[in-house]
């Protein structure tokens, strides 16, 4: 026995569920419900309450960054008097690489602290490319779905024109000439209107096939004088049937056209993935650039630093802000997504609620709505097919010249037929619920994974700035000053292959007392050997 094939399901994950289990304020604060409801005012004064969380965070941080411009502006003012003393010990107990003094520690600690936070920032940049990579995944499983989802739509109207317009074909043409050879011959001529009649309803019943009223005309059923057969297509087609019809000014169209969103969502996550590129390159840059500037003792290179690094912790905590109201309404409205969609006019303007819960939910008690249709439809098209059987068998032998408008009408027949197969198979929920479930996993697995990365991104790089720029101000103070810079390049062009160590010791020496010579004559008639000179008195 052949395996039964299972309905594809979607179910909340538990982040989703996290998320969705968060406290929703007003701006009132007074609690809220957390029903995905973005069209509401209540509902976008509780996602700027939790937006503004970052806003808070920011402040915090600047206050922090300002303590402790403070603390080395004036704390560290009444220590320049004992600068001199302090540096005359600190090279007394300082080598040749000057690390051990209290200006060299002052150095040490900037520095460990600056590569921790680089480190930091570093740490987050890895899980931004990650969570920005996870997000893009999402989209772009959202659009795909959504672009298949209208291919299929727009098949579906064009089984559904083909068909009227081989009918209408049928009616006007073949089954005209047929009734005008029949006209002395009353049960052929019934069989020949039985026919018209049926093929009318058959039009009549794939028109009234939709999912959702468009206000475009197809213009198929203007031919003829037969009042609703004109065609309302499903959606906009692709434009690998047809170039899609899209609106001007960026209105939403009504009905809603997942082509539209499609197009619309790739837009967006191309600018907001290249956003997020730009942005993490800035604080890659800006963290090297910090270490380098460190290391080289470059003032120049650390006050653009500072600059920037200001620029990316407003960044930092903005993003922060924007990817946690982000998060919170995707959670809301994946928790229950199937709700949103039925309660959406923009979706469902024209489309009745059994039909769109049929597909969205696809259940096995469910049957389709369309049901009824499509088997009047079958009848009809049975009985069609009987009737030119009959006058196949029975009326050419007296009227032959209506065989050639009979062999075109049983062509349009069997291609009507073929059509109608495939309209039944694409009408079944399976297909387009089947594009749904990956839609909703699209965006509410993997689009929810990247947020959340995202949002840790903003966070832990929030706190590297924060501390890095806390950090710059003990870089200032540990740098050599000007004139520091000056006599140090006075005394190395005195003599430039004596070593630093050895100048320090010579400097020493000259404070505390002359050394003695190298050369010591121990008496004054001494002479050097093998010298005829006489002795020196």
């Amino acid at each position: 026995m052949a395996a039964m094939t299972t309905v594809p399901s979607y179910t909340p994950s538990l982040w989703v569920r996290l998320c969705h289990a968060l406290p929703r304020l007003d701006l009132t604060m007074q609690m809220k419900d957390n029903i995905f409801v973005p069209d509401s005012w209540e509902y976008q004064q509780t996602l700027l309450v939790l937006s503004s969380l970052s806003a808070i965070a920011l402040v915090i941080s600047l206050l922090v960054v300002l303590s402790f411009l403070i603390h080395y502006c004036c704390c560290h003012r009444g220590d320049r008097s004992e600068g001199s003393e302090e540096e005359e010990e600190d090279e007394d107990a300082s080598t040749g690489h000057g690390y051990s003094g209290k200006k060299g520690r002052g150095i040490c600690c900037v520095t460990w602290v600056a590569v921790a936070s680089v480190t930091l920032c570093c740490v987050a940049i890895g899980i931004g490319f990650y969570g920005n990579s996870e997000a893009n995944d999402g989209m772009y499983q959202l659009t795909s779905s959504l672009l298949t989802a209208n291919y299929t739509l727009a098949s579906i109207d064009l089984l559904i024109s083909d068909t009227i317009a081989g009918l209408q074909l049928s009616i006007s043409g073949p089954l005209a000439s047929m009734e005008e050879l029949f006209t002395g011959s009353k049960p052929f001529l019934v069989s020949t209107r039985n026919c018209r009649r049926l093929s009318e309803n058959v039009v009549n019943l794939l028109s009234s096939i939709s999912l959702a009223r468009a206000s475009v005309d197809a213009g198929l059923g203007n031919d003829s004088g037969i009042s609703g057969a004109s065609i309302i297509p499903l959606t906009p087609v692709p434009p690998s049937v047809a170039p899609t019809v899209v609106p001007t000014g960026g209105i939403m169209p009504n009905p809603f056209s997942p082509g539209w969103a499609a197009n619309t969502l790739m837009v967006n996550e191309d600018y907001r993935w290249l956003s997020y590129v730009l942005l993490l390159l800035l604080d890659l840059i800006v963290c090297l650039f910090i270490l380098l500037g460190l290391a080289k003792q470059a003032r120049w290179l650390l006050i653009l630093m500072t600059v920037l690094a200001w620029l990316a912790l407003f960044l930092s905590w903005g993003s922060l802000g924007l990817e946690t109201a982000t998060v919170v309404a995707l959670s809301d409205f994946c928790s229950d997504p199937n709700t949103f969609v039925l309660n959406s006019t923009n979706f469902n303007t024209g489309t009745s609620t059994d039909v769109l819960d049929y597909y969205l939910t696809c259940s096995r008690r469910m049957n389709s709505p369309f049901q009824q249709l499509l088997t009047q439809s079958q009848r009809a098209l049975s009985n069609i097919h009987t009737h030119l059987s009959n006058l196949d068998r029975n009326a050419l032998t007296q009227f032959p010249k209506a065989e050639k408008s009979l062999r075109e009408v049983q062509q349009i027949l069997n291609s009507t037929e073929g059509n109608f197969h495939q309209l039944v198979a694409l009408l079944n929920c399976r297909g387009l619920n089947k594009d749904y479930i990956d839609s909703l996993k699209g965006l509410c697995y993997d689009g929810m994974e990247g947020l959340l990365y995202l949002s840790l991104y903003s966070f832990l790089s929030a706190l590297a700035f924060t501390a890095i720029l806390c950090s710059l101000p003990g870089a200032w103070r540990s740098f050599p000053s000007e004139s520091e810079e000056y006599e140090d390049s006075d005394s190395e062009s005195e003599d430039p292959f004596t070593s630093h160590q050895a100048r320090r010791q010579t400097a020493s020496g000259s404070q505390r007392g002359a050394m003695a010579p190298f050369y010591n004559y121990p008496g004054a008639g001494w002479t050097p050997p093998f010298s005829s000179a006489p002795p020196l008195p």
